[in-house]
């Protein structure tokens, strides 16, 4: 990944961010890594359940935003309930994502499998199991609000 204005990103992520996510982990897993994650877990220490309980009931997917740009990343839960996302996410560790929840103009996957937005943030991985592609991607990675430029 080529450097850009903020070490992979086109900018700093967002200040603050949804959930109550951790701004100096965005940053340093977003915009200065290529292989790490925020600690296994850590999403369910920020504001992202009670948001999830939220919406359990409701029918609609929600949108994960770009933590940096604010381009819509991931809508979910496609394809499978609310409780399957948590129990997939909750045992894997970290928000899990199938490729129908994609929003594939703005996620990249490597060769290595990491996956990168169009604009260069580090969302997370690429770890297939027997279902299919699985993407774990961190919560700090997709905790933007969304833009307001038309993107």
């Amino acid at each position: 990944m080529s450097q850009k204005a903020h070490g992979t990103c086109v900018a700093a992520p967002q200040n603050p961010l949804r959930w109550d996510a951790d701004y100096s982990t965005a940053d340093r897993i977003c915009c200065f890594n290529r292989h790490y994650a925020e600690f296994a877990g850590s999403w369910k220490r920020t504001g992202f359940p009670a948001d999830l309980a939220s919406q359990a009931s409701d029918s609609e997917p929600m949108v994960f935003y770009d933590s940096v740009t604010g381009k819509p990343l991931f809508e979910a839960p496609k394809g499978r309930s609310w409780a399957d996302f948590d129990k997939e996410s909750t045992d894997h560790g970290w928000p899990s994502f199938r490729d129908e929840e994609v929003v594939v103009e703005n996620v990249r996957i490597l060769p290595d499998g990491e996956a990168v937005s169009v604009d260069g943030t580090h969302l997370g991985h690429n770890l297939p199991d027997y279902k299919g592609n699985r993407y774990c991607i961190n919560l700090v990675s997709v905790a933007g609000m969304p833009s307001t430029d038309g993107s």
